[in-house]
């Protein structure tokens, strides 16, 4: 792995570019959620089509369904799901986290109950690392433990320390492979807290740097203050990634900030749900005021959906169930998320993102999705 820092922004906006065995990565970059190996109701062509160079697998829902030995005896992940540019794995510590009372953590792992059966399972800092290898991705993350939000400073502190200890049990057993492994820092909304794990993952030593633990609960002046605090402490040559965000608003705000990655289930998600993103703000499908309307989505996008169909046939597919409507939705919102990180790219390198983060944030100003 390498990545290059291209150019930076008067803001602190950066562009670069990652390195991988399976392809370049233009940065600021957006990844989709294809937990289960699929981006939902998308092929793999599709997904490139939109402008995607990366997409997030999950090891929680790999594991527990098809297999990890199962994805590695049918040639690893790529193969698999038939995508052939570089794979993302989560650890599944969010999904594990998220299972209360379902799990229970010890400083060996944690134990838990799968979602589908009920069955026990248990993950230790090895054995992620070790599923994450078998499904063969091209970067991977350390088992973290993820606390909710609220949650006081203790105990943010005690969930940091536990993080950090298997941090560098996951480094020390992911030694001597071509896998890119990230660290994540944690620490809830507490800047001392992050400060610190920012210079305690640092000093073991990464290939990248996740900021996790947010898109939680917390506000958006939460998680402003949490980057401002931690960002500034990161190698500048080591992509940061800021995991589970977010509406555009926040992919704007934060690249403004020093973020490089993203991945989030929104575009996806909301697609199938009627939501759809537009230049000047969020769009429902579903509104009767949309029923006779023979204009696309949005008129400035040259996605393959509103170059062919309008608001008034999108809705009649949400109104009558057809899949159909789901593909078309989830393929406009996916390439937005394109567009909008190849916006940030190119102004950037341009020096006037902060032009553009004023200018676009304005036009969004009427956006109603909540995360």
């Amino acid at each position: 792995m390498s990545f290059e820092l291209l150019a930076t922004d008067s803001v602190g906006a950066r562009r670069g570019r990652l390195h991988t065995a399976r392809g370049t990565v233009e940065t600021p970059t957006f990844m989709p959620c294809a937990s289960v190996g699929a981006v939902k109701a998308l092929s793999s062509h599709e997904v490139r089509e939109a402008g995607i160079e990366l997409i997030l697998c999950n090891t929680y829902h790999l594991y527990l369904r098809p297999g990890h030995e199962l994805i590695r005896d049918l040639g690893g992940l790529h193969a698999f799901t038939g995508w052939d540019g570089p794979i993302l794995t989560d650890s599944g510590g969010f999904q594990v986290f998220s299972l209360a009372p379902l799990r229970k953590i010890t400083e060996d792992g944690v134990l838990f109950q799968s979602h589908l059966d009920g069955s026990r399972h248990f993950l230790s800092p090895e054995k992620t690392i070790a599923i994450q290898q078998a499904l063969g991705a091209d970067i991977i993350m350390p088992l973290d433990e993820c606390a909710p939000y609220p949650i006081s400073h203790g105990e943010a502190k005690d969930a940091l320390d536990r993080t950090l200890r298997w941090a560098e049990r996951s480094r020390d057993v992911h030694k001597e492979t071509d896998q890119i492994l990230f660290g994540i820092v944690q620490g809830g909304i507490f800047s001392d807290l992050r400060e610190r794990g920012v210079r305690e993952m640092v000093r073991l030593g990464f290939d990248g740097y996740a900021m996790g633990g947010l898109s939680v609960g917390e506000t958006k002046a939460e998680m402003e203050e949490v980057l401002e605090a931690a960002l500034p402490h990161l190698p500048t040559d080591r992509p940061r990634y800021l995991m589970g965000v977010g509406t555009p608003t926040d992919l704007l705000v934060s690249i403004g900030a020093g973020v490089d990655m993203f991945d989030c289930v929104m575009p996806t998600r909301h697609g199938r749900t009627g939501s759809l993103f537009t230049a000047t703000g969020h769009l429902n499908i579903k509104g009767a005021a949309y029923a006779r309307d023979p204009s696309p989505v949005d008129p400035s996008c040259t996605c393959y959906t509103c170059r062919h169909y309008s608001r008034a046939y999108l809705r009649h597919l949400f109104v009558t169930g057809d899949i159909l409507g789901h593909r078309l939705n989830t393929l406009h919102n996916l390439h937005f998320y394109g567009m909008l990180m190849r916006q940030a790219r190119e102004a950037i390198a341009e020096g006037r993102f902060a032009v553009l983060q004023a200018e676009t944030l304005q036009r969004l100003s009427s956006e109603q999705i909540s995360e």
